[in-house]
């Protein structure tokens, strides 16, 4: 992925990680469609920040996918990345029956379903494009689970997995598939995340991202140097360590 000339739509990007890789991008000198649920979100985010475009959609919705596609892509012919930034992290008990089901169903509509319908409605207009790039945003926790939120961390490494395939059906096309892990990230993911002193802070998690990505546009992966712990547990022969670890901290991480 090329660090600027481009056109990107990121859904989930009103806040956290979307939003402040958002603004880096627009800075890059591309041009930035926002996508968010909240109408006044949205307009607030224009206001503060008027170079970015903004479109309304929920990504738990299949018929909100296909009118916010069809708006951006009429309204945005030149669009040719997308980043499936939009994700919901929830504490589950799976020792209580009736305490997960709903919680895991959101999840599961949310991170999976939605990754998969949104680039189910772009992927023929990103093949029209003489370059283009869909970047999925995976975690670490799908290398190395945390005991608290055991749904988010299997629609990760679906993620993972998802991302891996679709790079080997897209090899002779003009589409990359770069995924991005990131670490524990300090935004409001999960409540209280953004004072978690272990956590990576969202200013450096960002700009450290841009750093790979201009230096690395063939990348198949964005992984920040903090998120390799995680990502390399199984790899480096210490997988049980990085679990313990993980969990020791029980700190809700992204």
């Amino acid at each position: 992925m090329d660090i600027s000339g481009n056109t990107v739509f990121i859904p989930g990007a009103t806040s956290g990680i979307g939003l402040a890789l958002a603004l880096q991008l627009h800075e890059k000198g591309n041009t930035v469609i926002i996508g968010g649920r909240r109408r006044g979100r949205l307009d607030e985010i224009s206001a503060t920040h008027p170079g970015l475009r903004t479109v309304e959609i929920d990504v738990t919705d299949p018929a909100a996918i296909r009118r916010a596609s069809a708006e951006v892509i009429e309204e945005h012919p030149d669009l040719n990345v997308l980043v499936t930034m939009a994700g919901v992290m929830r504490v589950e008990d799976w020792t209580d029956p009736a305490g997960f089901m709903a919680t895991a169903e959101e999840t599961v509509t949310t991170n999976l379903l939605g990754t998969i319908r949104l680039i189910g409605a772009f992927i023929e207009h990103l093949r029209t494009r003489p370059t283009a790039t869909i970047m999925t945003v995976s975690s670490g926790l799908a290398f190395a689970p945390l005991r608290a939120t055991p749904t988010y961390n299997a629609t990760k490494a679906a993620i993972h997995q998802l991302s891996e395939s679709l790079r080997l059906q897209l090899v002779d096309t003009t589409v990359q598939v770069v995924e991005l892990v990131p670490p524990a990230v300090r935004t409001d993911l999960v409540p209280g995340h953004r004072e978690n002193e272990s956590a990576m802070p969202l200013d450096d998690f960002a700009d450290e991202v841009m750093t790979l990505i201009e230096a690395q546009p063939e990348a198949r992966e964005i992984q920040v140097e903090r998120v390799k712990f995680l990502r390399y547990g199984e790899a480096r022969g210490d997988y049980d360590d990085v679990v313990a670890a993980l969990n020791r901290r029980d700190r809700h991480t992204s």
